[in-house]
């Protein structure tokens, strides 16, 4: 499905010399698997899947994503790529001016099916607990529905490739519970390989692998302690 091959990202800081935000890393990752990739603030983790969603343009290495090498893409093909292919959950929700939830939720889809846009993504936003938001304006939500919006909108279209940038950053420990329990389930349920970028221990213990990025490198991540993944609670209740 996925594979970086040697993958290298470097930022010139004048003086300083460069930040090696990517600096070699190597990583497959396969149909219906969740890997975690588990570090602090500044680690190389946004830059990383930034990457793999041709938003940023690596210094060397290769990514491929079922044998094609995305890093030869323009960047017309790779937001081609994001529209369909690739789901990318980023910190920052960009919403639509005056957008309905329901309008923003179905925003990929309206190109490949403008009639049946909203009936598809109405059962996503109700898993997500957005079900009483459907005609409310986006701008009106809070950061956590935001959140959870963005999710939405990434998962619309049955992508092959989830990247995930800190997907409950905004979110209390109970919403954060269902999300991630979601996530779990959209890999199983429709064998979506999906990167999770995150500093929380305990999102990343619903992850089949978790590796620990700091200094732009990779290693296996062995927590002293693992905490233990949370009882499963039925999804789509209302915030």
């Amino acid at each position: 499905m996925l594979r970086l091959q040697n993958l290298v990202k470097h930022y010139e800081l004048g003086d300083s010399g460069p930040v090696k935000a990517v600096d070699g890393i190597s990583l497959t990752l396969s149909a219906g698997e969740l890997v975690a990739l588990y570090g602090p603030s500044g680690s190389g983790k946004s830059t990383l899947l930034a990457l793999i969603a041709g938003l940023l343009k690596a210094d060397d290495g290769a990514i491929l994503l079922d044998g094609e090498d995305l890093t030869a893409s323009s960047e017309e093909q790779a937001a081609r790529r994001r529209l369909r292919q690739i789901g990318f959950v980023s910190q920052q929700a960009d919403l639509l001016p005056g957008a309905k939830v329901i309008e923003q939720a179905a925003l990929k889809l309206w190109l490949s099916d403008p009639k049946g846009a909203e009936r598809r993504v109405k059962p996503l936003l109700r898993r997500l607990g957005l079900g009483d938001r459907l005609k409310q304006r986006c701008d009106t939500l809070s950061l956590g529905e935001r959140q959870r919006l963005m999710i939405a909108l990434a998962l619309s279209t049955d992508p092959q490739l989830v990247l995930a940038d800190e997907p409950t950053g905004s979110l209390d420990s109970v919403r954060s519970t269902e999300v991630l329990q979601l996530l779990s389930e959209v890999c199983r349920e429709r064998s979506v390989a999906m990167l999770l970028a995150t500093h929380d221990p305990e999102a990343a213990q619903w992850a089949d692998r978790v590796l620990q990025l700091r200094d732009g490198k990779l290693s296996a991540y062995e927590p002293a302690a693992a905490p233990r993944r949370p009882p499963l609670r039925a999804l789509g209740g209302q915030a």
